[in-house]
């Protein structure tokens, strides 16, 4: 295992692993308690248009994916909380929206663009060393808001109703937690591609409920369950050549059923 880390862009992998599990673990705990899974995979494809953007503007397609899909995180949460629209059809709507345009800007920009693919279908192996410092600095964003918020979080995803008795400003924080979510997604771009981000997003807090109702235990949890599969799937997609975002994201989904099998046994 320790061999594959004599190359640079495996290092690279390494630390961007880490960096995504980090994400994972704290976000993804929200998003599974508060059961907005689906509002979460409507906002990775959103993102899409965010990389088509950066594409067109010629900078940085994960830079530019950041202002964009928190903006189409916010829109989406003031759709479904302000309007009369049904949270099923704004998902929708904005799902094919901003792949819509994800496309539009892509055609329109000069030139080819090479890396397309890797921001559909992930390619960690491809992360650079700016893209790690992105990463870096929206896990601190990340990390910082849970720990200042983590009880405002956690009242919202429990008991929205009990979170408004204790004062706590509902839509606000639940504007702000897919703000989070939004981030994590850009994070998550590199590693794992828009296609396959709602897995890591879900599948490691999902493995880690189900030993744990404390949230915080729950992150740890998470994090350390991505950490693994994340190591575990760079290792296998290193010696067989094949797509590291598919296998990690395939290792998860074999955690899973094994977790809840384990669970199954322990509680029969």
């Amino acid at each position: 295992m320790l061999e594959i880390l004599q190359y640079q862009f495996m290092r690279n992998a390494v630390v961007a692993a880490v960096l995504v599990s980090i994400a994972c673990g704290i976000v993804g705990s929200y998003v599974v308690t508060k059961r907005i899974v689906s509002i979460s995979g409507g906002i990775s494809h959103a993102a899409f248009g965010g990389v088509g953007l950066g594409y067109l503007l010629g900078v940085n397609p994960v830079t530019a994916a950041i202002p964009f899909t928190v903006a189409a995180a916010l829109l989406m949460g003031k759709i479904t909380r302000k309007t009369d629209i049904s949270e099923d059809t704004a998902i929708g709507m904005l799902w094919s929206a901003g792949m819509a345009l994800g496309i539009l800007f892509v055609n329109l920009s000069p030139g080819y663009a090479p890396d397309l693919f890797s921001y559909l279908f992930g390619n960690i192996l491809m992360v650079s060393s700016t893209d790690l410092w992105t990463m870096l600095l929206l896990d601190l964003i990340i990390i910082a808001s849970a720990l200042l918020f983590n009880r405002e979080f956690v009242a919202l995803c429990f008991d929205e109703e009990y979170a408004e008795v204790l004062g706590v400003p509902a839509d606000a924080f639940y504007l702000y937690l897919l703000s989070l979510v939004a981030i994590s997604v850009v994070v998550l771009i590199k590693a794992a591609g828009i296609i396959l981000v709602m897995a890591l997003l879900t599948v490691p807090a999902a493995v880690a409920r189900d030993f744990s109702t404390d949230m915080g235990d729950i992150m740890v949890k998470a994090s350390i369950t991505g950490i693994f599969a994340a190591m575990l799937g760079l290792w296998v997609s290193y010696w067989f050549n094949i797509s590291s975002g598919a296998v990690i994201v395939l290792i998860l989904t074999l955690l899973f059923g094994a977790a809840r099998i384990l669970k199954s046994l322990r509680s029969s």
